[in-house]
């Protein structure tokens, strides 16, 4: 198991598109894929799960992964979203 604090920037925070462009990402890999905010832990591989956490600019988040791509799964998401999400 794996994981990182990072800080939310892009201007909406982890709605609508940001969100789903997460959720997809996490799909890509074969590990176990979650994203905390305080106390509050969802599986990043469902959107619905993601948007409930209520993630804005400015906060952090710790993603945490585990399983066999643990390593990858966290790079790859972590730079999603210093790339703003792709937007």
């Amino acid at each position: 198991m794996v994981s990182k604090d990072i800080i939310i920037r892009n201007q909406v925070g982890l709605h609508s598109k940001p969100a789903t462009v997460f959720s997809q990402k996490a799909c890509e890999y074969n590990c176990s894929v979650w994203v905390e905010k305080g106390t509050a832990r969802a599986n990043a591989k469902s959107l619905l799960n993601v948007l409930s956490l209520g993630v804005f600019n400015g906060m952090e988040i710790r993603i945490v992964t585990d399983g066999p791509d643990e390593k990858e799964a966290l790079e790859g998401i972590c730079a999603l979203i210093c790339n703003d999400f792709l937007e």
